[in-house]
């Protein structure tokens, strides 16, 4: 044999290996292929299905939203009670915050009036008589019942 022999018979065998692993990768191939075709020809029952159970859905959150609205259309003249128990209130506040504004002004007034004339001492002084004379009747009521008791 001579070299062009051994050079064609080595590109035989080559391409004989070549052939082995192409025969694999194609039976690979056709049995992945295989898998490919029962998953589509599956797909349209799960699709029917799939739209079947979203349109039950969609029907159900429906009905749920119309349940929702019509619960608070129930609930509206509450809403509206309680803004109108808020907005009462919130006058009456207001008018017991101008109420309180105007008493304190005014004592300040009765405040400046005292420092001015200097009648806080005599003022102080009432004061004090009024609680002695008070602490001295609530002392004689106590010795009272404390006597009846003996």
């Amino acid at each position: 044999m001579d070299w062009l022999g051994i050079g064609v018979f080595i590109i035989g065998i080559a391409f004989a290996i070549v052939s082995i692993f192409l025969i694999k990768a194609l039976n690979n191939l056709a049995n992945v292929l295989k898998g490919v075709t029962k998953t589509v020809d599956q797909l349209p029952g799960q699709l029917d299905s799939v739209m079947s159970e979203t349109s039950n859905v969609l029907h159900n959150s429906n009905d749920t939203l119309a349940d929702v609205n019509e619960k608070i259309r129930a609930l509206s003249p509450l809403f509206y009670i309680v803004g109108d128990i808020g907005e009462s209130s919130r006058k009456l506040t207001s008018s017991l915050v101008d109420m309180t504004y105007s008493m304190k002004s005014t004592t300040r007034e009765g405040e400046q009036r005292v420092n001015e004339e200097g009648w806080r001492g005599i003022y102080g002084a009432l004061a004090l008589t009024y609680y002695f004379v008070q602490k001295r009747s609530a002392l004689k009521t106590v010795q009272m019942k404390s006597q009846t008791n003996e």
